[in-house]
């Protein structure tokens, strides 16, 4: 399944907003520097989907693609 994000980082909490089908708003406490937010958001996604997730594009962006293997 491919998921639409849009990711907060350096937030004060951790948390994941569905806004529709597809389409989910991320709150992550890692800060943007050396690709370490993209891994803690691939973590924290696992967690809340309970299988491996992806990052497929977006890899700079506040908005990303990311694909939730079934």
């Amino acid at each position: 399944m491919k998921i639409k994000l849009k990711v907060h980082v350096n937030s004060s909490i951790e948390r994941v907003a569905k806004i529709s089908d597809g389409e989910f708003e991320v709150w992550i406490k890692e800060k943007p520097v050396g690709g370490k937010a993209n891994k803690h958001l691939e973590k924290t996604l696992s967690r809340c989907f309970g299988s491996k997730c992806k990052i497929i594009s977006g890899f700079s962006s506040k908005i990303k693609f990311v694909q939730v293997q079934d």
